[in-house]
């Protein structure tokens, strides 16, 4: 079994819609005290969103999970400005018969709003099908209103969870 190795064709440059100019890039192991620091600085609701508990920090476990990938199974992306700030970081995470993935998405609290979320989230559904995905879903809390609104843009079907009242899981054909 082969590791695929880095996927720069992933990569690409954007302006957000006020004109900053960002790059999507896939994560690499380098960015583990980025993606913490990025962890650190999103406001307990968003941390809460994210990780569906109240993780104030990344546990090293969890960083090397995130940041030490197999780009065959696991999708990780980053959005940074031009000072290398991260402002956004997607992921997704393929099934063992490689035909649906589950994500998450978070982006930095300064920066909701701007559409970054759906910008990422486009950034995966193209991964995914490049990968040969199906579709692709997502847990999201029952009372994340805001995600539950990009979800319904970007095409999501939306049902509660039948196992927590509290959450809803969301599915896209890709």
């Amino acid at each position: 079994m082969a590791i695929m190795p880095y996927p720069r064709d992933w990569e690409s440059r954007i302006q957000l819609k006020d004109g900053t100019p960002v790059l999507i890039r896939p994560v690499q192991d380098v960015d583990a005290s980025a993606i913490q620091e990025f962890a650190r600085n999103l406001s307990d609701e968003s941390r809460y969103n994210r990780f569906m508990s109240n993780v104030k920090e990344l546990s090293d476990n969890v960083l090397v999970r995130f940041t030490q990938l197999d780009y065959d199974r696991e999708v990780g992306l980053i959005m940074q400005n031009e000072q290398d700030e991260i402002l956004s970081v997607a992921r997704y995470v393929t099934d063992p018969d490689s035909v649906e993935c589950e994500f998450a998405v978070s982006v930095a609290d300064n920066q909701q709003g701007k559409g970054i979320g759906s910008i990422m989230m486009n950034q995966l559904f193209e991964v995914a099908r490049k990968q040969g995905l199906k579709s692709i879903r997502g847990d999201v809390l029952a009372d994340n209103e805001s995600m539950q609104g990009m979800m319904r843009k970007l095409g999501f079907t939306i049902e509660p969870d039948p196992d927590d009242e509290t959450v809803t899981i969301v599915r896209k054909a890709l």
